[in-house]
């Protein structure tokens, strides 16, 4: 845990007693705050309460004497329009931050050469974040890894020098971290999302930019216009922009051609890093989170040799094109994160000849996005109540059968894969569906095909549960 010493002997007010809610009032308590906390939930209350974590209804006390309101990222700061709690800090010209602040200003306290490496983007956080950290880790570095992935930030090891934080970042958390200042920022891209929460794709994308205009270093993806503007503007201003591109080749910076990593300076070019044969990181979307990771990476202090051999033994994550299988010519991939059409489109197009299982509880807009890569399809499992749906959009262009169940899909798709003769197929399960149907989330769903396809017989392990 990180005590938050910054706050020592402040009132500081928390709501929000999720699990990293309650991480950061411990560590507010650990810093010697005095801290009061609530939750719309009683339950959540009552459960920080039995833990010994003060809590008070924050409509009772007097504001006056608090010195700052923490906030759970998950409770709106502004759209659709402020919490109570917001309101009332703010009417007493209280500051609203979230547990990245705490940390950022702890590390700026005790350890600020200590190498931060933050990143954001509405697509590839997690990834990145766990291959950044992968490579450090394998290069023999003391790394500690969290905030939107696995642990609370606070529940990390102090910073101290020559300790490296990787810390995924959403844009609920940077627009509660007013003083976020990464060693190394990564902007990896931008589309619209979390419109709910933020009102407008502008005020979306500025809470994102506040990440690596606070940075040492900006490491932006260029291949999306709101992006490449946000670059440019950080330039002019003197900032140090690094730019990566996953499809276009750049006078400066960072790029892909194929499965080559290139850098290039005044417009010359030399391969720095190769991404052939390295099936955790298939794609050209994994060609942008690997770039990032390496234009991380060389910024605090790693030589290449170190980056590629953590590129190479990167298992991938769980539940995301992750390869769980192998049976001769055939390869089992869990894709079950992919709960939309457009988050299964990255492993369809990885691909060349697809056992597809696909549905579940539907999405708007259902399949049809992913028609130009129905070519990839040599036969399609449909599962769940999006079954019917599926089926009509695939028509006659895409072979299909209606499984019904996950395990009927497996058992046909894997049966149908083995037989082919057309080389290296995969049995792939992204379902462009939500889980709710069968299955509690994506990840109990994924966790089911991962071991109904080991148990196949004659398939061999890749890579263990993460």
């Amino acid at each position: 845990m990180i005590p938050a010493t910054s706050f020592s002997g402040k009132q500081v007010a928390l709501f929000g007693l999720g699990g990293s809610g309650t991480a950061t009032a411990r560590a507010l308590a650990e810093g010697r705050a005095e801290v009061v906390a609530w939750d719309d939930n009683p339950e959540s209350v009552s459960r920080a309460a039995a833990e010994g974590i003060p809590t008070r209804d924050l409509r009772t006390i007097d504001w006056s004497g608090v010195s700052s309101l923490v906030l759970s990222p998950g409770v709106p700061l502004t759209h659709p329009k402020p919490h109570w709690t917001v309101e009332l800090a703010r009417g007493a010209g209280v500051e609203v931050i979230g547990d990245i602040e705490l940390f950022a200003r702890e590390r700026l306290v005790t350890a600020p050469s200590a190498p931060f490496i933050a990143i954001t983007g509405t697509n590839g956080k997690s990834t990145t974040t766990a291959l950044t950290a992968h490579i450090l880790q394998s290069a023999g570095r003391d790394t500690q890894m969290g905030g939107n992935i696995g642990r609370a930030v606070m529940t990390l090891d102090p910073p101290r020098p020559g300790r490296h934080y990787v810390v995924e970042c959403s844009s609920y958390q940077i627009d509660l971290a007013p003083s976020i200042n990464p060693t190394a920022g990564i902007l990896l891209n931008l589309t619209p999302d979390h419109l709910d929460r933020h009102g407008t794709m502008q005020h979306y994308a500025s809470i994102k930019e506040r990440l690596v205009a606070g940075s040492d270093t900006a490491i932006i993806g260029v291949d999306d216009v709101y992006c490449a503007q946000i670059a440019d503007r950080l330039e002019r201003a003197g900032k140090d922009v690094v730019r990566i591109s996953k499809r276009l080749p750049l006078t400066d910076g960072y790029f892909a051609d194929g499965t080559d990593l290139m850098e290039a300076v005044d417009g010359r070019y030399s391969r720095i890093a190769f991404l052939e044969g390295i099936g955790s990181l298939r794609g050209q979307h994994n060609a942008q989170n690997a770039l990032a990771a390496v234009a991380a990476c060389l910024k605090v202090g790693l030589e290449l040799g170190e980056i590629q051999s953590g590129l190479e033994s990167f298992p991938g994550l769980a539940h995301r094109m992750e390869q769980v299988g192998r049976k001769g010519h055939v390869l089992f991939v869990n894709d079950s994160k992919a709960t939309n059409a457009d988050a299964a489109a990255p492993a369809l197009s990885s691909f060349s000849r697809i056992y597809w299982i696909a549905g579940g509880l539907p999405k708007e807009g259902g399949i049809e996005p992913l028609r130009g890569l129905f070519s990839r399809i040599a036969k399609a499992y449909l599962i769940g109540e999006a079954a019917p749906a599926f089926s009509a959009t695939l028509g006659e262009t895409v072979p299909y059968e209606i499984s019904g169940t996950l395990q009927a899909a497996i058992e046909h798709a894997a049966r149908d894969a083995e037989a082919d003769d057309q080389g290296e197929v995969v049995v792939l399960l992204s379902p462009a569906c939500a889980s709710f149907d069968q299955f509690k989330n994506f990840e109990v769903r994924g966790e089911f095909f991962r071991q109904a396809a080991r148990a196949i017989d004659g398939v061999h392990p890749i890579g263990e549960q993460r």
